[in-house]
């Protein structure tokens, strides 16, 4: 029975954490509507009584509190005691940090959408440019009786830049394990170092 309750808890709380990821902001709401509620009622327990006090009824200490924590201030009612001018305090330094963090969660789901965006436009690009790039290749290869040297020193860069695209993307490489240096070609020794290279390719090295 013991085991039974402990899983319907982790379930409850799996499921509240699930809802509170998608709806991020639920929590500083929640939080303003507790802070109107106990400042609006704090603030009429301390000036409801007080002579010359302009907040005399609940719905005034409502309203003043939904002002302050938002941050407009009318100036229509204030607190006059000490422990209202305290409550009045935390109500405001509550607004301004609630209203940072809700700014800040709507800022930080606009550039997570915008990364997701930018990563998927960046991971279908390679694969574009090494297309266009084959393109280009075929048509001076078709035409390499007619090139100029200056021409066929770009074909000869162009296919390298290639080639090396292509074994990036399949992985093809090998690393020095003492100084990092990556080689698209299996040589016998690192050329920075002089170490000697296993037949080990990219993960392994």
């Amino acid at each position: 029975m013991t085991l039974v309750k402990v899983e319907n808890i982790l379930m409850r709380r799996e499921r509240l954490y699930t809802l509170l990821e998608a709806n991020p902001l639920t929590i500083p709401l929640v939080l303003v509507l507790l802070i109107i509620i106990l400042g609006g009622v704090g603030v009429y327990l301390a000036e409801h009584k007080h002579q010359g006090a302009n907040i005399t009824t609940l719905g005034d200490a409502f309203w003043w509190a939904i002002v302050t924590i938002t941050t407009v201030g009318y100036g229509e009612y204030f607190p006059l005691t000490l422990a209202g001018r305290l409550i009045a305090l935390a109500v405001m330094f509550s607004g301004i940090g609630i209203v940072v963090v809700i700014v800040g969660i709507i800022s930080q789901r606009r550039i997570q959408s915008l990364e997701s965006r930018l990563k998927s436009m960046t991971e279908a690009r390679p694969r574009l440019f090494g297309d266009e790039t084959k393109t280009a290749i075929i048509d001076k290869i078709e035409r390499i009786d007619k090139l100029t040297e200056d021409e066929f020193e770009t074909l000869i860069t162009r296919v390298k830049s290639l080639r090396r695209t292509l074994l990036e993307e399949s992985k093809n490489s090998f690393k020095c394990s003492r100084c990092g240096n990556v080689y698209y070609d299996k040589p016998k020794f690192c050329s920075n170092c002089g170490l000697d290279l296993p037949d080990s390719r990219g993960n392994n090295a």
